[in-house]
């Protein structure tokens, strides 16, 4: 009879060892029983960059790289893109299902009541340099506020997690527009209630003089759908480090800012503005094929295209491909448009592309659309933190809530020098002579 176990025979001393298979895993500690001796450390799984080790069981976000299928909380991406708001979705990945109408209207209020920054904020982001980048500012500024509301160290308290969850959804967007506009040297604009979340992020990176910022109704639908797309992604890089600092309880501030820190390097968050260089590079649908050579050859790299996890077309990358014609008709058609669904087109029709499973991902077309609403290349990590700032909560929340988590502490192996003595060497009596 078949058995959920997974028998192990160590042929360095014939024992043999039975281990348990649960959820498709097994449990790394039953490693350290296999042992040559009692003095014998156990055994350890080597996994650089994790790229086969489960750190966590989550009900949050599922992803099936092969079949090219996200979604949050059972709800797959294209519904939740199509028929609901980014707050509908934040309230979805933190609390586990859409909220009712009386919910929705509970939930916006909190948010929007939430989304002033302290006045002392602005002379915060006022110490920068004009030339800072955006998201120096942003991550800087969001640790900051765990000095302004040090109850948020309560982290075993439901009621002011919640409280901070609040402010910290509803504030995100208000430091990410008072890094943009002291950028480029603009005053900075209140939060507008009246208006939508993506509207009043809106409201707060452009208004001029006009009394009453009126957004788009593409663009602000468009930026809502962006916000959808990114507000969580299973175990990545940023949402491992939320949930590692997060793990030594420090406060949802300081666990974001790190979080925030992490997706600022270039493999994470600034991958779309790669694929804007190298479209820039390519130049013209004329030398797309010679780029498309090149790339084979090993002399370059074919940005937007392929995922640790996805062995699909991301199923974001589409939404957002139709989505861009949308934005174009507000904005003005982005040249670079032309260039990458012909890369496209010509990539997913050569064998050596799709032989190694490299398709679009969601970097592919989300930085041409950034670009064409008149947002700098500097922002487009900050406009990732934004919704992505729901997902880190859902996620830090469920690694207090986890009984099985602890601090994290990774093993290592070590492959230094062993066990030496010091030699001591003579010290000499001499007088030490002073130099003027």
């Amino acid at each position: 009879m078949a058995k959920d176990t997974l028998s192990v025979t160590d042929n360095r001393t014939g024992r043999q060892y039975e281990i348990p298979i649960t959820d498709g895993t097994i449990p790394a500690p039953e490693l350290r029983k296999i042992k040559t001796s009692t003095e014998d450390f156990g055994l350890m799984s080597y996994d650089p960059a994790y790229l086969n080790t489960a750190s966590c069981r989550s009900k949050i976000t599922f992803i099936d790289g092969d079949r090219g299928i996200l979604e949050y909380r059972g709800y797959p991406i294209d519904q939740l893109a199509e028929h609901c708001t980014y707050l509908d979705v934040a309230y979805l990945l933190l609390f586990g299902e859409l909220p009712s109408p009386d919910q929705k209207t509970s939930w916006t209020r909190q948010i929007t009541t939430h989304t002033i920054v302290h006045e002392n904020i602005k002379k915060f982001v006022d110490g920068f340099q004009h030339d800072a980048h955006p998201m120096g500012m942003f991550l800087s500024t969001v640790g900051a506020l765990s000095t302004f509301y040090p109850d948020a160290k309560n982290i075993f308290s439901e009621d002011i997690r919640r409280r901070q969850i609040h402010r910290l959804i509803a504030k995100v967007p208000t430091i990410a527009a008072y890094a943009y506009r002291h950028s480029i040297g603009m005053p900075y604009v209140l939060p507008d209630n009246d208006l939508s979340f993506p509207g009043n992020f809106l409201n707060m990176l452009f208004k001029m003089t006009e009394l009453k910022y009126k957004p788009s109704p593409v663009l602000e639908r468009a930026l809502d759908v962006l916000f959808i797309l990114h507000a969580d992604h299973e175990q990545n890089c940023s949402t491992s480090a939320m949930r590692a600092i997060g793990s030594s309880h420090a406060d949802p501030y300081s666990s974001l800012a790190g979080a925030a820190a992490a997706l600022y390097g270039p493999l994470h968050g600034g991958a779309n503005e790669q694929v804007l260089r190298m479209l820039a590079l390519i130049g013209s649908k004329d030398r797309i094929l010679e780029f498309i050579t090149d790339v084979k050859q090993g002399k370059g790299k074919l940005m937007g295209f392929g995922h640790r996890v996805y062995k699909n077309y991301d199923p974001r990358a589409k939404i957002l491909k139709n989505m861009a014609h949308e934005v174009f008709e507000v904005c003005g058609r982005n040249p670079l448009i032309d260039i990458a669904v012909e890369l496209e087109r010509i990539a997913l029709q050569d064998d050596y592309f799709v032989s190694r499973k490299l398709y679009p991902n969601v970097d592919f077309y989300s930085g041409l659309i950034y670009q064409a609403m008149g947002f700098p290349v500097d922002m487009f990590p900050v406009l990732f933190a934004i919704p992505r700032t729901a997902g880190w909560l859902a996620q830090w929340e469920e690694m207090l809530l986890d009984p099985e988590q602890k601090i994290t502490r990774p093993r290592q192996v070590f492959i230094g020098p062993k066990r030496r003595d010091l030699t001591i060497a003579k010290v000499s009596t001499s007088k030490a002579t002073t130099i003027v």
